[in-house]
C-alpha cells in the first residue's frame, strides 16, 4: 500500500493512494479509531494496518486526487532524520576525485557506515520549494536516496533480523550546501537548512517490496538524467545500516534511515552543477513513485 498524508481545505489526513485510480481512500471517513498521523498509524503495528486494509477494500471515502494537496508523508518526523554517506561505490569514487575529497587511495569505500543526521525541520512534500536562496555560499546540490522507515523499533537488532523491523520506504531528496559541507568539516549544518530534505510522494509498506534490492533511484534536473543506481549497489544494505545504528541506540517506530545516494550529483562534474532558482529536481523509485521539487 502507498500511504499519504494530505491536505484540502478543510484538514491535513492520512490515507491510502491509489494510483491507477487517481484517488485518495481518506481513512478518517472510513473507520474510526485509528490515528490521525502516519506516525501514530506506524506505531500501531500491524493490527492498524490491517484496519487499513480493510478500510481500501470497503471502496469507501475516496477522493479524487486533484484537488487535494500530497504532503511529506511524515511532515514532522518525531527525531532527526539518519543519514548514510558514501553509500554507493560509484559515488564513493565520484567524492574520492573531487580536490576536497580524500580519503583512501584508490579504494575510495568506506571500512563502516558513515553515519550523519538531517533535523526534522529540513522535511519538506512533493512539489514545494526548495529554498536554495537560503544557502549562503551558493553551492546547493541533491541526492536522490530511498529512505526505510522503521517499523518495530529496539535495540541490538541483529542483521537476520533486521527487514522485521521496517515498516516501509520512501524518497529523500538529502539537498546539501556543498561549500557549507566543506567549511565546517563535517556534514550536519550543510544539511539541516530549512527545507532541505523533501519527501515523498508517498510510504510503501514493506510487504509490497519482495526485493528492496531491485528497486532503482533515478534523479534527473530539468528533465536531464543525473542519477541511476540500484539498491543492490550499496556498499551496507539495509539490514547491516538496521544492526550497525541499533548497535548504539534504540531504533523507535517512525525513524528514518536515508540510504545514501549513487553517483551523479552536481558537485562531482567538471564545472559542478550547483541548483539554481528555477531548476526543478525529480527523482523516481518506482513504485514509490516521483518527488518532484522546484528550486527557489
Amino acid at each position: 500500500m502507498l500511504l499519504v498524508t494530505f491536505r484540502d481545505e478543510d484538514s491535513t489526513r492520512i490515507g491510502v493512494l491509489d494510483r491507477e485510480n487517481d484517488e485518495v481512500v481518506d481513512l478518517s471517513r472510513t473507520t474510526t479509531g485509528l490515528p490521525r498521523s502516519l506516525l501514530g498509524l506506524i506505531a500501531d503495528g500491524e493490527p492498524a494496518l490491517e484496519t487499513v486494509r480493510l478500510a481500501v477494500e470497503s471502496g469507501a471515502g475516496r477522493l479524487p486526487v486533484r484537488g487535494l494537496t500530497l504532503l511529506a508523508p511524515i511532515p514532522r518526523p518525531a527525531r532527526n532524520i539518519f543519514c548514510i554517506g558514501k553509500n554507493y561505490r560509484d559515488h564513493a569514487r565520484e567524492v574520492q576525485s573531487l580536490p576536497s575529497g580524500g580519503g583512501r587511495g584508490k579504494d575510495a569505500a568506506p571500512l563502516h557506515p558513515i553515519v550523519f543526521t538531517k533535523t526534522a525541520s529540513t522535511v519538506i512534500g512533493p512539489e514545494e520549494s526548495i529554498c536554495g536562496y537560503l544557502d549562503p555560499t551558493d553551492s546547493v546540490d541533491y541526492e536522490g536516496e530511498l529512505a526505510v522507515v522503521i517499523g518495530t523499533g529496539g535495540r541490538g537488532i541483529v542483521r537476520a533480523n533486521a527487514m522485521h523491523h521496517v515498516y516501509g520506504y520512501t524518497i529523500v531528496n538529502d539537498v546539501t550546501s556543498r561549500r557549507l559541507q566543506k567549511r565546517h568539516q563535517q556534514w550536519f549544518i550543510a544539511k539541516s537548512l530549512d527545507g532541505f530534505c523533501p519527501m515523498g510522494p508517498a510510504l510503501l509498506t514493506a510487504n509490497a517490496v519482495p526485493d528492496v534490492a531491485a528497486l532503482r533511484v533515478q534523479t534527473s534536473v530539468n528533465g536531464e538524467p543525473r542519477q541511476d543506481g540500484l539498491l543492490a549497489d550499496l556498499i551496507f544494505d539495509i539490514p547491516t545500516l538496521i544492526e550497525t545504528l541499533s548497535a548504539t541506540m534504540t531504533l523507535e517506530a517512525g525513524d528514518i534511515i536515508a540510504t545514501g545516494t549513487p553517483a551523479g550529483v552536481g558537485v562531482g562534474f567538471k564545472p559542478p552543477r550547483f541548483l539554481r532558482s528555477g531548476d526543478e529536481v525529480s527523482i523516481t523509485i518506482d513504485p514509490i513513485g516521483t518527488l518532484a521539487n522546484p528550486v527557489a
